[in-house]
């Protein structure tokens, strides 16, 4: 059965922040089941947008017309429009997630939204920096923020925009996506160039 993977697209978009999750789920290539995740993308509104990388993609789902809960995960890059406030409606689709217990993922800009809407409170969490999340009115999970790549927590995976690497980790770790040697592989060879963790990698899928 597919699984799909909602990524929320608005103009601004961080494209870099995500390109490790999107290439990794969509590429069957060292996955335990191969083809099993199919990313859409969801807007608010049919209209094309703009990345912040100059690419213009055109939803294949509107916000309305996804399906939230019935989604394997939601995931939310960075944008300086969640900054400005702008999102509500992916950050309501995120706490109706959390409730039930699915996971949702968010980078950067979009750490700052999720903590506008309460949803970092109870949660430990990372994002760009404790002093950004503040920048939301809304805010009190400053004892939950952690100095961290990524993090986890009751469903929620978190990360700066420094941390697209580590993110991506995170998510394929919680989706299941890979074995876990394949994995740390992957990671090791993405983040060292070491040479050694490609043939690692060869090795770990036989």
């Amino acid at each position: 059965m597919t699984s799909d993977i909602l990524v929320a697209v608005y103009s601004g978009l961080a494209d870099w922040e995500i390109g490790y999750v999107t290439a990794g789920l969509n590429n069957p290539a060292f996955q335990r089941e191969p083809g099993k995740f199919r990313v859409c993308t969801v807007a608010e509104t049919a209209a094309p947008i703009t990345t912040m990388g100059g690419l213009v993609v055109t939803p294949d789902l509107t916000l309305a017309d996804a399906d939230i809960e019935g989604a394997a995960l939601l995931l939310l890059p960075g944008a300086d429009s969640w900054l400005e406030g702008e999102h509500t409606a992916f950050a309501e689709a995120a706490a109706r997630r959390l409730d039930a217990g699915s996971p949702v993922a968010a980078i950067c800009g979009a750490t700052v939204g999720l903590a506008a809407a309460g949803l970092l409170d109870t949660r430990a969490h990372t994002g760009n920096a404790p002093q950004q999340l503040a920048m939301a009115d809304a805010y009190q999970g400053e004892s939950r923020f952690l100095p961290d790549r990524a993090v986890v927590d009751q469903g929620l995976i978190t990360a700066g925009a420094a941390s697209p690497l580590e993110f991506a980790r995170e998510i394929f770790r919680v989706l299941d996506v890979y074995e876990p040697d394949v994995l740390e592989a992957w990671y090791q060879l993405n983040a060292t160039g070491d040479p050694k963790w490609f043939f690692a990698l060869m090795e770990a899928v036989g």
